[in-house]
């Protein structure tokens, strides 16, 4: 139930901070892709001296013009998604939508709160469809990425579609009834269900979800597979299987990574990784892999995202009885009836903003993090094996080996290539002497 509170300027207080920080957040986010469009252009004519044997100019100037043209389609996101954020909230877009589905569906219902939620993410994808196809169609086949063609972009549409309805209805649902029913702690449990479907999510979807999307085939080359068995060995790493996808049908990008729980953990290459990588510096790309397993990064950032998200619920269930946060950021709330898919949407619209301003810690725990899954790499396999590997990410990814320091701080979550392989030389050193 909500709380009404006669004095106004609380409202009228939160909305000066909305706007206040959603306009720092903006010209922060602004100056700093400026600060890395310059940076960047700025040094692209010369390769620096640290890899100016191993990469050339070319390949330099392909991966300086990517990046800024990154840059300023992001640039253009920012805008748009601050002006969207502006027009659901403060402007009375939001508002509006609620009224108009309560006019037609009535007070109250579980299926109005549905339909509102499902009309916003409707109206919220359609928005975000024209740049999100520049991207692939445009931009990123440009620099020779997109292996996607049209058919396989729809089909991927649709499958990723239905696969959220049929994952995120009943969560919803789920949530929307806890807050209705389960009295004023209805956010313990409901933090509760949210964590067991995110358990849930990581244990089916290496074996149900991701094939819907990709083709997985056990890994045939025999030199890597011994090479990759006795590393995995030699760390005490239990894998139900080793396998490639088929990731070259929608990009160029390479990759790997682990999925699953427990000893039912899958190892999964790219095929363009193959492609590009000896059978060396594919064990010391894994070995980076095991690495973060070794030192429980994944855990460690699952306790992070489940502490997070506990915090936010509690505070969900705190803001959703209050009557200034809806007026406050331009909402109507329904006196007397049910407002909580107006209460959830608002708090998804807000965090964000909020958010933001934690990521320079974000990012620093994630390359702290990179940092020693790389010594370990290093202290299994061979550090120069790793380094070229990583060279030839990349060059192949077109990753900018001149990024501006303070971009690199706030928003990289994997070191600046220069601070990275300075790193692998200096334990590369150290295991040798």
């Amino acid at each position: 139930m909500l709380v009404p509170n006669t004095d106004s300027n609380l409202a009228l207080n939160l909305t000066y901070v909305f706007s206040a920080l959603l306009l720092v957040n903006l010209l922060l986010k602004f100056w700093l892709n400026s600060r890395q469009i310059r940076h960047v252009a700025g040094h692209r004519h010369q390769v620096p001296m640290a890899f100016s044997n191993i990469v050339n100019l070319t390949s330099h100037q392909k991966a300086a013009d990517y990046t800024i043209a990154k840059l300023r389609l992001e640039l253009l996101e920012i805008a748009l998604g601050a002006a969207i954020l502006l027009g659901w909230t403060l402007l009375g877009g939001l508002s509006a939508l609620n009224q108009a589905l309560l006019n037609w569906l009535g007070y109250g219902g579980m299926g109005q709160q549905l339909a509102l939620l499902g009309a916003f993410i409707l109206i919220n994808s359609a928005i975000d469809l024209p740049l999100g196809l520049y991207q692939t169609f445009v931009l990123e086949a440009r620099f020779g990425f997109n292996k996607t063609t049209p058919k396989l972009w729809l089909m991927d549409l649709i499958k990723s579609s239905l696969l959220g309805v049929a994952i995120g209805l009943p969560i919803v649902w789920l949530i929307l009834w806890l807050m209705g029913a389960a009295g004023a702690q209805w956010w313990a449990w409901a933090w509760g269900a949210w964590v067991a479907l995110n358990l849930l999510l990581m244990w089916l979807f290496p074996t149900f979800i991701a094939p819907l999307f990709n083709r997985f085939s056990p890994l045939e080359n025999q030199a890597l597979k011994e090479t990759v068995t006795r590393l995995m060995t030699q760390c005490g790493f239990a894998s139900k299987g080793l396998f490639v996808m088929d990731g070259s049908k929608r990009s160029a990008h390479g990759n790997a990574y682990f999925t699953g729980f427990g000893s039912a953990k899958r190892v999964v290459f790219y095929d363009t990784l193959l492609a590009k990588l000896s059978i060396k510096e594919v064990a010391a790309v894994l070995a980076h892999e095991l690495g973060h397993f070794n030192h429980r990064h994944i855990r460690q950032r699952m306790l992070v995202l489940f502490a997070l998200s506990l915090a936010g619920f509690a505070m969900l269930g705190w803001l959703a009885t209050q009557l200034w946060f809806y007026a406050g950021l331009g909402v109507q709330p329904n006196l007397g009836n049910p407002n909580d898919g107006l209460a959830v949407l608002l708090f998804m619209l807000t965090v964000p903003v909020v958010s933001f301003f934690i990521t320079p810690l974000l990012s620093w725990m994630s390359r702290r993090d990179e940092f020693q899954a790389d010594a370990y790499a290093v202290a299994h396999t061979s550090g120069e094996d790793l380094a070229t590997a990583l060279l030839k990410l990349y060059d192949d990814n077109a990753s900018t080996l001149t990024p501006d320091p303070i971009y690199a701080r706030f928003h990289y979550s994997h070191p600046p290539a220069s601070e990275r392989l300075a790193h692998l030389s200096r334990r590369t050193t150290a295991n040798t002497s």
